[in-house]
């Protein structure tokens, strides 16, 4: 297998600083004197498995050469053993010894004479691919370890729940910069983007409104249109994990789709940095910079700093971007066994021509209206400033006996300041001949939103009937804070059309400019406050080495206050004031896991759901809260020592109180109405990620849902039943190796929606049949320490809508076919 050169150098370097800090240790097979004795319990197996679980046990990152573990097998270790004697315990018969520096093992081979082997450069594969929980260096399209759905630190195999991870290398191989690139590539997730910077992202055909930042859960309301998370820059991350299925054990109040766990960069024991610049279509301009190391002479004190900035027009007219990231992250080691991170992100995105809704699709007749995919809904001028600063902080201590206390902050703060006019369909249904019967609507204003989170976790193993277990417990706090205050509706001299009022406007005269707004009420109050804290405790039991039980619970109390004042010329206030409380909520939560053999497990889990919603009904009445359960059963696999991991699952989740999008508001066509309905949700998910043989990697998917009422209709048709997501790298061999090529392919059933509105002569649908885009890309190494990458995207240029909206009765094009090279130089 080869490894790129700066990965190997910083292996080499690790090296080095090992034997120099070890002078006295001349001994090849010596350690340091231990700092503390371990009880293990590491059945015998492959031993890249076992070393997995000699790290989880220690805290210690390892490195080793991946070829010296190909068909390696460990006697196991059990008992209590201090460091020295357990590693070479672990590692007795394999030709490997151990070397400590910091804290991270260097695994070498001895040779016949006892001295060891040369570290050559291409051949040292970092323990953050299937030893740890990083992806950076890697290589690969997979991970090792993964704490999303329990807070215990499991592989994905151990993980009884569907998940996947996009790495490091994945986002760069495919330039994915946006987190919505990131999802539209993850397995089992639809994203559909009916406005700029506005995401819906559905998995399981629901959507998901759970976001994670290195596991600490934060809050997002899609109708807020007020969204930090869908801002998110990758250039500060270092995967992406997406979690299917339920995750109230962790999340409290949450939807039964899924959770999305933004895994943040971090320092490196070594410095390392790299400088890349991009263009591409459409006049994009983007340069990356990321620097990395030791700020101490000790390396106690680590550093990380990233900054990123990004310009660019559209396929859409008039449609521009401009977006700054800078992120900058510290560790100290306070001790041996404390450890203090503190970082800051900043987030700006200021774009002009912004709309908030898609293009019309439905004429006056109920038929459907065609138009360009670089049509525009907005005005030229049209803008959405955004800007958040995360700042976050976590302390650390390592206790007797494996246990970990952890304490984690997390503290967002966003601001928004918006001017658009746009002509949608929600003033009316336009006339296909004359281009006539729509109106603007112009919104003002300014948003700022506030989220303050905390987390305190209690983790480890403990003993019990001869066998060793773990457990975690904690307790997360999270406090949510959205003000708006705008303007809206443009009028022309105050006339009113039961209620849809504005300037009338030619849709194909137009031209994306607007009049100047002058605006008639005033939102003096529009607030929402969320708040909600839990307990929660779970444990892994582990009756034989090849069961393993999971079972967990959390009780969790939740607020949540929304508050809508504002007033009209010349007509009366109008009020809303919505309330909703949950106390002593009771999340369960079950897995089993079943071993095979060395390879396969079987598994099977349940959850519960609960979920508050801020929608109504047509009579303007609060939906109920969602409740119900997820049940999840599927076969798990793992090859080549985690290498390549499988997955195939089967699920159901049973729903009370989901929401249909049922026509508008009593009294207000504006705002979409909806109505409860009891679902069930039935569907599988495949997936195969990983390292196929040496310098080839894949990732593949392919997931069935779909959502049915108590009738037995479908429901929510506008999210695909199927998706198939295949993207692939192979590095070529001999005299060919610097060159990498890939490509993918990216296919989803048919989607529609019914549009049920007064103004049209009956319901009318809109739909969208299936459809696949093709991807490729390639990357040149041009030097140890410069690489050249292309990526061309959408190559048959497949025209497509790539969202319906059922809020404004609009759609939205897919991107067309386009480019981008990048080239990367590290130092």
């Amino acid at each position: 297998m080869r490894h790129s050169y700066k990965r190997n150098a910083l292996h080499l370097a690790l090296s080095v600083a090992c034997a120099i800090g070890s002078a006295g240790l001349a001994a090849a097979e010596s350690l340091p004197a231990p700092r503390a004795e371990h009880v293990f319990d590491i059945p015998a197996g492959p031993l890249g498995q076992a070393l997995t679980r000699f790290g989880d046990r220690t805290g210690l990152r390892l490195v080793v050469a991946s070829e010296w573990l190909a068909g390696q097998r460990s006697a196991g270790l059990r008992g209590t053993y201090d460091l020295q004697d357990g590693i070479r315990q672990l590692l007795a018969g394999t030709g490997l010894r151990a070397r400590l520096s910091g804290d991270t093992l260097l695994l070498e081979q001895v040779a016949d004479d006892g001295q060891a082997l040369e570290l050559g450069v291409t051949s040292i594969e970092s323990s953050g691919l299937w030893l740890g929980e990083v992806s950076e260096g890697s290589g690969s399209y997979t991970k090792g370890r993964s704490r999303a759905a329990t807070g215990l630190a499991m592989s994905l195999r151990e993980t009884p729940q569907s998940i996947s991870v996009i790495t490091r290398q994945r986002i760069e191989d495919q330039s994915l910069n946006s987190i919505g690139e990131v999802l539209e590539q993850a397995p089992g997730i639809n994203v559909q983007s009916p406005g700029s910077d506005r995401l819906y992202v559905y998995s399981r055909g629901l959507a998901i409104d759970n976001y994670q930042y290195d596991g600490m859960p934060t809050t997002s309301f899609a109708f807020t249109q007020a969204l930090p998370q869908a801002l998110a820059d990758m250039a500060s991350y270092d995967q992406v994990e997406v979690l299917r299925g339920a995750t109230g054990l962790l999340s409290g109040a949450g939807e039964p789709s899924g959770t999305v766990n933004l895994i943040r960069k971090k320092p490196t024991e070594t410095f390392q940095g790299r400088f890349t610049v991009g263009a591409g279509s459409w006049d994009l301009y983007r340069s990356e910079i990321d620097v990395s190391g030791p700020l101490s002479e000790s390396g106690h004190v680590r550093g990380r700093a990233v900054a990123a900035y990004q310009q660019n027009n559209s396929f859409v007219d008039h449609l521009q971007q401009e977006k700054t990231t800078l992120y900058g992250i510290l560790e100290a080691d306070l001790s041996e066994t404390t450890r203090l991170t503190f970082g800051v992100d900043y987030l700006r995105s200021d774009p002009r021509g912004f709309s908030t809704t898609g293009l019309p699709v439905i004429d006056r007749n109920g038929q459907r209206f065609h138009t360009s995919r670089s049509d525009n809904a907005a005005s030229r001028d049209s803008s959405n400033e955004q800007s958040s600063l995360t700042t976050f902080a976590s302390l650390e201590q390592k206790l007797d006996a494996g246990w970990t206390l952890k304490l984690s902050l997390n503290h967002l703060y966003g601001k928004r300041d918006y001017d658009s006019i746009i002509v949608g369909t929600t003033t009316g249904f336009i006339d296909a001949q004359s281009g006539d019967r729509l109106r603007y609507t112009a919104t003002k204003g300014d948003n700022t939103q506030e989220q303050r989170g905390l987390e305190l976790r209690l983790s480890g193993p403990f003993q019990a009937l001869g066998r060793e277990h773990e457990l975690v417990a904690g307790f997360s706090y999270q406090d949510y804070e959205n003000r708006r205050n705008g303007y809206g509706n443009l009028l022309a001299n105050g006339s009113s059309n039961n209620g849809v009022s504005g300037l009338p406007v030619n849709y194909y005269q137009w031209n994306n400019r607007a009049p100047v707004a002058s605006y008639n009420f005033n939102r003096e109050d529009d607030d929402i406050n969320q708040w909600q804290n839990g307990v929660y405790l779970a444990t892994r039991l582990k009756p034989t080495d090849d069961l393993a039980v999971i079972l967990g619970t959390r009780v969790s109390n939740y607020r949540y206050d929304a508050r809508l004042d504002y007033h009209v010329a010349s007509l009366m206030p109008y009020a809303t004031h919505d309330n909703m409380r949950a106390n002593g909520e009771v999340t369960p939560y079950a897995g089993i896991v079943y071993d095979l053999d060395d390879s396969h497990s079987l598994y099977a889990s349940y959850t519960s759901i609960f979920k508050p919603q801020p929608y109504r009904e047509r009579s303007g009445r609060l939906l109920e809260p969602r409740e119900g359960d997820n049940y999840e059963l599927g076969l798990k696999s793992a090859f080549y020592d985690g290498r390549l991991n499988t997955a195939l699952s089967v699920f159901e989740v049973r729903l009370d109180n989901d929401s249909i999008a049922d026509g508008t508001l009593n009294g207000n066509s504006l705002i979409t109405a909806y109505r409860a309905s009891r679902t069930r949700t039935r569907g599988a998910d495949l997936e195969v990620s990983g390292e196929i043989r040496p310098d080839w990697q894949l990732a593949a998917s392919y997931s069935h849902s779909v959502v049915k009422d108590a009738d037995g209709e479908r429901v929510k048709a506008h999210i695909p039943v199927e998706l198939l997501k295949v993207f692939t790298t192979y590095r070529l061999p001999g005299a060919l190796n610097r060159l990498t090529v890939g490509g993918g392919i990216n296919w989803q059933s048919g989607i529609h929606m019914d549009v049920d509105n007064w103004q049209l002569p009956a319901v009318a649908r809109v739909s969208q049949g299936s459809f696949a885009t093709v991807n490729l890309m390639g990357r040149y190494q041009l030097a140890e320490d410069w690489t050249l990458s292309a990526r061309v995207n959408n190559l048959f240029d497949k025209h497509y809508l790539s969202a319906l909206d059922e809020n404004f009765y609009s759609a939205s094009w897919g991107s067309p076919r386009s480019f981008i090279v990048t080239s990367q130089y590290t130092f």
